[in-house]
């Protein structure tokens, strides 16, 4: 297979890295405080407290609470690990390797993204505010998904066939997420999420667009 010809990665700037630890900090201490007294309960106020911000700052990287559950880092990484695949492999192989292998890179550096999606995906079936912005968070990931699936194969970003088969892939993860929190995490999770690939690949009969 011919290896996808992408640019080198730009190294994020001290500003941005600053940035993004401010992110996460205030992300970790929010799902700390969403963990002991709740959802409900917990004000932006006692999140900043917690993150060692002010409130204004919290507001400056999450416009609402619910954004402290619906946005994250990993898009961006997605990104990146599908453009690192080789451009002539299927759409589901590629995703499938890009998936699994992101996974067990965040489960391995010490367990807390383990429990943070564990606790985004409860927060976003038990809290109506999450749950009703949930969907427009997943047209925004299948447009970007598909663009940059579309952008290794020299593709339309607008290709049905690439629309069709992203979001299939989405509907189907989101059923798998729901069956492991369900099922209260027991499974491994990358290989629940690649199992759920080969399932839809055979229901489409192997097709890999």
């Amino acid at each position: 297979m011919a290896p996808a010809t992408t640019p080198a990665a730009a190294q994020p700037s001290l500003r941005e890295r600053k940035k993004t630890k401010t992110r996460q900090a205030i992300r970790h201490a929010a799902y700390r405080l969403f963990g002991q007294q709740g959802y409900d309960a917990t004000t932006v106020e006692q999140i900043a407290a917690a993150a060692e911000v002010s409130p204004s700052t919290f507001f400056r990287y999450f416009p609402t609470k619910e954004d402290v559950v619906l946005t994250d880092e990993y898009e961006p990484l997605m990104e990146a690990a599908l453009l690192e695949r080789p451009a002539d492999e299927p759409v589901l192989e590629s995703l499938r390797h890009a998936t699994v292998g992101l996974l067990r890179q965040m489960f391995a550096e010490g367990g807390r993204d383990r429990e943070e999606i564990l606790q985004r995906l409860r927060l976003s079936r038990e809290v109506p505010a999450i749950r009703a912005r949930m969907s427009e968070n997943l047209s925004d990931s299948c447009q970007t998904m598909g663009a940059v699936l579309a952008k290794r194969r020299g593709r339309d970003p607008k290709d049905l066939e690439i629309r069709v088969m992203v979001g299939a892939v989405v509907g189907a993860w989101q059923e798998a997420l729901m069956h492991w929190v369900e099922n209260d995490s027991q499974e491994d999770l990358p290989d629940l999420l690649g199992r759920t690939l080969a399932i839809l690949a055979d229901g489409l009969g192997g097709s890999g667009a």
